[in-house]
């Protein structure tokens, strides 16, 4: 396994280093001072509610400057280094899990994502296959990982993958069991790309059968990871088919990358030296102690843990997960449960008379009709993904989405960094937000991406008080 570990370690480490560097580039303008939703504030709301450090589990309760939210997540992406270079890679991979998790802890809404907490338990389950040492690679024997180790990353790699299945099964959504989700999921997933609307174009039948195989892939295939060897390969090739067909039609952050890489412990270097010409010599795992078999049921027991909860009232040992959860170390998984089938976008307009608006425009979320849907992940644009979610609701559900009106009237030159766009020398007097429906314009419409209608109102028109509060248009002009 030394060469299958190298290459997981070095993969989860590009991963990591995107995912982490991602969040550093854009804090200031998420989570600074003059950001959307500051860290101080959220720490000083933690203190006042008398919280523990086990219940809120971040460095941060050391201090909570933008400086050190810097040091924070610069350490994240030189552990996330490490471990591509396979520089004491599993110590590097614990000191990313303590970091990802002190920034997590505290990092809603923009760090409530699947992925972002499976970055965390995949850092452990790979703190467990690492090698010990400073440059353990470069050893000339190197311990294979054990039975048990192995049962763990099996796990992991089934589970995801399972879930998103599973949930959709149970949802009861009838897109999912007439295997026609996939002619609403192109226009209305988060940030599509350009080969999305080209999928959007193929006929009901190859939408259907697409739909079929991806439920194959994500029900049976999975459970392929604990079969023997050629099963176990058969299983590693049908997971990663899954999540690279995914990345070439979506925008979702790191996710498909990192779901594809807990798929290549499953390999072997027998099976890798073959793409290469080369030979190696199938060994196998070492066997384990009770104390690790033991870790690793009880890795497994919580999987099933966690994802009953969403079928059961009380799962089992119910207690013991709630204290685990504020450590994201077991978690349950499961996207698209549900079919979103419309897309209302959130246009954010400024005005100094009240009589001409300028829009803002996000940097890949749809704004402008002309403008092509393009690729983006790994990097997840992080406010860009909120508004999507901001528009299927309302502007009194998401306060942060006030927040970030507030600070484009201050003309805070953080969250303007976060935008495509800034129509103004100096800030708006007034600022409104209106939704509207949005789908693919017909490919026969050459220049012309998206086709779109007014909705209504989103927040109602806004202006900044003397008191530099946030207060309705008309309430200002009163005054």
């Amino acid at each position: 396994m030394r060469l299958t570990t190298r290459l997981t370690l070095t993969a989860f480490g590009l991963v990591s280093v995107f995912a982490t560097a991602a969040v550093w580039a854009q804090l200031p303008g998420l989570y600074g001072s003059d950001g959307i939703v500051p860290i101080a504030e959220t720490m000083e709301g933690v203190v006042r509610a008398n919280a523990r450090p086990w219940q809120v589990p971040t460095l941060l309760w050391l201090g909570w400057s933008d400086l050190a939210l810097h040091l924070l997540l610069g350490a994240c992406v030189l552990a996330s280094v490490c471990v591509t270079a396979g520089v004491a890679p599993r110590w590097a991979l614990l000191a990313l899990y303590v970091c990802w998790l002190s920034i997590v802890q505290v990092g809603a809404p923009f760090l409530n994502f699947q992925w972002d907490v499976m970055l965390l338990e995949t850092s452990l389950v790979f703190a467990c296959l690492a090698p010990n040492g400073l440059r353990p690679f470069r050893a000339h024997e190197l311990p294979e990982p054990s039975r048990a180790v192995r049962f763990a990353v099996a796990v992991l790699a089934c589970k995801v993958t399972l879930g998103s299945g599973l949930v959709k099964l149970a949802s009861g959504d009838e897109s999912w069991r007439d295997l026609t989700a996939l002619t609403w999921h192109w226009w209305t997933q988060p940030l599509p790309t350009w080969t999305s609307v080209l999928a959007n174009e193929w006929p009901l039948w190859v939408q259907q059968a697409l739909c079929f195989v991806m439920f194959v892939l994500e029900l049976p295939v999975p459970l392929l990871a604990f079969g023997p060897r050629r099963v176990r390969l058969v299983g590693a090739i049908g997971l990663m088919t899954m999540q690279a067909g995914l990345l070439a039609a979506g925008n979702y952050s790191f996710y498909n990358a990192l779901t594809l890489v807990t798929a290549l412990p499953l390999l072997d270097d027998a099976a890798l030296a073959k793409l290469w010409k080369g030979t190696a010599t199938l060994v196998e795992p070492r066997r384990s102690p009770v104390w690790a078999w033991g870790l690793a049921a009880a890795f497994a027991f919580l999987s099933v843990t966690a994802f009953s909860r969403r079928f059961v009232f009380e799962p089992p040992l119910a207690a013991v997960r709630e204290r685990l959860e504020p450590f994201h170390a077991v978690n349950a998984y499961g996207a698209f449960a549900v079919m979103t089938k419309t897309r209302p976008e959130i246009i954010v307009e400024g005005s100094d008379d009240g009589v001409t608006w300028k829009a803002w425009e996000f940097p890949w979320k749809p704004g402008r009709l002309d403008r092509r849907p393009d690729f983006v992940a790994p990097w997840q644009p992080r406010l860009d993904w909120q508004m999507w979610f901001a528009a299927l609701g309302t502007c009194e559900q998401n306060p942060w989405f006030l927040s970030f009106q507030l600070q484009l009237l201050k003309g805070s030159r953080d969250v303007q960094a976060l935008l495509a766009s800034h129509p103004f020398g100096a800030p708006p007097k007034y600022l409104r937000a209106t939704v509207w429906e949005y789908r693919f314009a017909p490919l026969a419409e050459r220049g012309v991406w998206w086709t779109r209608a007014l909705t209504g109102p989103y927040c109602p028109p806004l202006a900044l008080a003397p008191n530099g509060l946030l207060r309705r248009a008309e309430e200002v002009e009163a005054r």
